[in-house]
């Protein structure tokens, strides 16, 4: 029974902060903002039920906006883009079956920070002019620069107020003395935000109508009548999108980004849970892509598992994915009775949440982090952001990994061999495997090697040499003896090494 109260509890507030959140993603995403909630309830109900993780909450995520806007934009419709987010999904259980859980680590974390900051800094772009009230549906099609340029020529006293007011309290809320309250740590901040919203408005409407923000910048909501008008009111995927090469461009990157997203938000909720429990990657994997496939065809936008929804989960006491569950139910009975007060939210408080999201993943600590890590995380961080902002997340990142594994072998490349010598006793010790590309490097060390010397080639601290490499020894044993030159070999006992089955006396 104090399991069911604990996981009852969690799940309101968990409730409470998904709400705001899931209607301000799919703001942010350019898409219906009922998506938004459809996938809320999706990822609750669906993803909490099928997901290993006992604490982990799924909906949409911030971390996909950027993908989600420029997509529908690129593909052409918000239908034939549900088909994209159906193909994430045959994706994402494809790589579950697949076992491809381990897939966040080979992603270098510097790549992985500049991923977080650079949607951090699009997000912040893109959700200022919403904020000062330039969100007029024809002008929503605009996006970063351009409608950030365009949004100061339209802003709305009334829209600016109200954003400038959530984003204080957010900020305020954020401070140690507000987090360890007993009472206000419970109480989430989106959620207090979307009431001062409501009340401010209701405020200018009685005693100061020039700020009064009208229904062109609420939120807008069907408000359901019958199980007829719910069926009217959804988005079907359009599967002429099969077509359309950009679907399944959008789909790979959906699955991608989504996929890294949620194991990294399922690790990070693992070390959170006071049990320690350990979830399974592939599963979650398998969970997600269900989860998208369910989404894409009900009209949701994609979903990840989310670190903002699990940590509330996991502070408000929860102890089984009963919480994620029940969430799911209550954004479900919100969506079909609750339309008409939902409609009472201004745009510009949303996007002020959103705002204060981009600024939690672009703290000042992620970069003095990153640049006190030297060049070879600096530069992957900052190039990744720097075409992420110029192009999109998925050349980004490929980007980022492509300069990470620049510096990956130059690194290899200068600590791949040590040399040292005693009196004409030579040592050349292999630190690292050996690949093609220390071919040059190995040479030139055996090339200085004077005559009539002794040389130990050590291989102990090695498990594979390439075979490009072996041939560089062999040669090099070829030849020594006509300098009078006396080759040893070492090799590790685990070396997949053919040429290091020589003795000693090679």
């Amino acid at each position: 029974m104090k399991t069911i109260k604990f996981d009852a509890m969690a799940s309101i507030v968990v409730f409470l902060v998904a709400l705001p959140l899931c209607l301000g993603i799919a703001l942010a995403s350019g898409a219906p903002l009922i998506s938004g909630l459809i996938t809320g309830i999706i990822g609750g109900i669906v993803v909490g039920w099928l997901s290993d993780s006992k604490v982990s909450v799924s909906g949409p995520a911030a971390g996909l906006t950027v993908i989600v806007f420029s997509a529908i934009a690129t593909i052409g419709s918000f239908q034939a883009f549900l088909v994209a987010v159906v193909l994430s999904g045959v994706i994402q259980l494809i790589l579950g079956y697949l076992k491809a859980g381990v897939i966040g680590h080979f992603f270098p974390s510097s790549v992985i920070m500049a991923m977080l900051t650079a949607i951090g800094i699009t997000i912040i772009i893109s959700q200022i002019p919403h904020a000062i009230g330039y969100d007029i549906v024809e002008q929503m099609r605009e996006h970063g620069l351009v409608a950030l340029a365009h949004s100061f020529e339209h802003a709305i006293i009334g829209a600016t107020i109200v954003s400038i007011i959530s984003l204080v309290i957010l900020l305020v809320w954020d401070t140690p003395k507000f987090k360890n309250h007993k009472v206000l740590k419970l109480i989430p901040a989106p959620l207090v935000v979307v009431f001062v919203g409501v009340l401010c408005n209701l405020v200018f409407k009685k005693w100061f109508p020039a700020f009064y923000i009208d229904t062109t910048h609420l939120v807008a909501l069907p408000e359901f009548t019958s199980a007829a008008s719910v069926w009217n009111e959804m988005n079907w995927p359009d599967f002429k999108g099969l077509l359309n090469t950009n679907v399944y461009i959008a789909a790979i990157t959906i699955a991608i980004i989504g996929s890294l997203e949620s194991l990294l938000s399922l690790e990070a909720a693992d070390k959170l849970d006071p049990a320690k429990r350990i979830s399974s990657p592939n599963q979650e994997l398998k969970a997600q892509g269900i989860g998208n496939i369910i989404a894409g065809l009900l009209g949701g936008i994609p979903l990840t598992a989310v670190i903002v929804r699990s940590s509330a989960n996991i502070n408000a006491g929860a102890k089984s994915k009963k919480s994620a569950i029940l969430h799911g139910v209550l954004l479900l009975i919100a969506v079909l009775f609750c339309g008409s007060v939902l409609n009472y939210i201004p745009l510009a408080a949303l996007a002020a949440i959103l705002i204060h999201v981009g600024l939690k993943l672009n703290k000042i600590s992620t970069y003095k982090k990153v640049i006190a890590g030297g060049a070879d995380q600096y530069i992957p961080f900052f190039t990744t952001i720097a075409v992420v902002l110029a192009t999109d997340l998925l050349k980004g990142i490929i980007v980022g990994i492509t300069v990470g594994f620049i510096f990956m072998i130059k690194s290899n490349f200068r600590s791949a061999i040590l040399k040292a010598n005693v009196n004409n006793n030579y040592l050349i010790k292999m630190t690292n495997n050996m690949y093609f590309f220390n071919k040059a490097q190995l040479r030139k060390a055996l090339q200085k090697i004077p005559a009539n010397s002794n040389v130990l080639i050590d291989g102990t601290h090695i498990d594979f040499i390439d075979h490009d490499v072996e041939e560089i020894i062999e040669d090099y044993i070829a030849m020594a003896a006509d300098n009078n030159i006396t080759v040893t070999l070492k090799k590790s006992t685990t070396a997949n090494i053919s040429l290091f089955k020589l003795d000693a006396s090679a």
